[in-house]
């Protein structure tokens, strides 16, 4: 069964860090891009970062870059969502998808981890 499952969500104050992790399990991870998504409330979900297969390519949204680092352990199986320098505005739900290609449709999507930028 294919999977991926994030975790390391959670409070934290304004300027404060955060990692995410996105765990694949039933697949092989490099052979996959791998992308982060968020959602806030009552708002559309918008891409925030993908990084391809091997890690050598990334890419970031305006609103994170310099902030947000995308990175992944091939060997673990898992991909990572350094979060530095939180706002408010970063709270919302984290997703993590894979897919052939940055770019490309997403194949399959976790079940999401809550992040809570406040003071």
């Amino acid at each position: 069964q294919l999977q991926l499952v994030e975790s390391g969500g959670g409070l934290v104050q304004p300027g404060g860090s955060l990692r995410l992790s996105c765990a694949a399990s039933g697949f092989t991870l490099d052979d996959y891009a791998i992308g982060w998504f968020r959602q806030a409330p009552g708002k559309e979900r918008e891409g925030v970062s993908c990084a391809s297969n091997s890690g050598g390519s990334t890419n970031y949204a305006d609103s994170v870059k310099g902030r947000f680092t995308i990175s992944r352990d091939n060997a673990k199986n898992t991909a990572y969502l350094q979060m530095n320098s939180l706002k408010p505005e970063d709270t919302a739900v984290y997703y993590c998808a894979h897919t052939r290609v940055c770019g490309s449709a997403w194949i399959d999507w976790g079940q999401g981890t809550q992040v809570t930028v406040s003071s």
